[in-house]
């Protein structure tokens, strides 16, 4: 029963990953994390599968692997988090409310700072081209 549960859970994160990368509003990579995670507890295959996808191997790998993000990626999540808790911030009228927000948004910031190193941004194909032509 909780290899089924897990799957749904996945499928769910893999969705909202795959919106992700067409809406940026949306962050793909804590999504497809969490149905990296999901699919390894509800099946063996749908994890090896999930793994074999350009899906995670262009938004994902880097950070599963070596446990860093571009500069580019930090600012895309943290932006779109920030939005979500300071509008919950807004609206919400119970201060307790407003004191988890603010200490989540806290954490939120220390982390990215200071926990998840800042990787190089990827050359870009072209300039990888224009390098190993200009070195003849």
């Amino acid at each position: 029963m909780m290899k089924y549960l897990w799957l749904i859970i996945g499928f769910i994160f893999l969705g909202l990953g795959v919106l992700g990368v067409f809406l940026p509003i949306l962050p793909t990579t804590p999504f497809v994390l969490g149905a990296v995670f999901c699919f390894a507890k509800g099946s063996e295959r749908m994890h090896r599968w999930l793994l074999s996808t350009k899906l995670y191997q262009k938004h994902v790998k880097q950070f599963n692997e070596t446990r860093s993000m571009t500069l580019k990626a930090k600012v895309l999540i943290l932006g779109f988090a920030s939005t979500l808790l300071i509008a919950g911030f807004y609206f919400s009228p119970n201060i307790y409310a407003r004191i988890i927000i603010v200490v989540l948004i806290c954490i939120k910031y220390y982390v990215f700072i200071f926990k998840i190193k800042t990787a190089a941004e990827p050359l870009r194909e072209e300039t990888q081209v224009e390098d190993s032509c200009s070195r003849r």
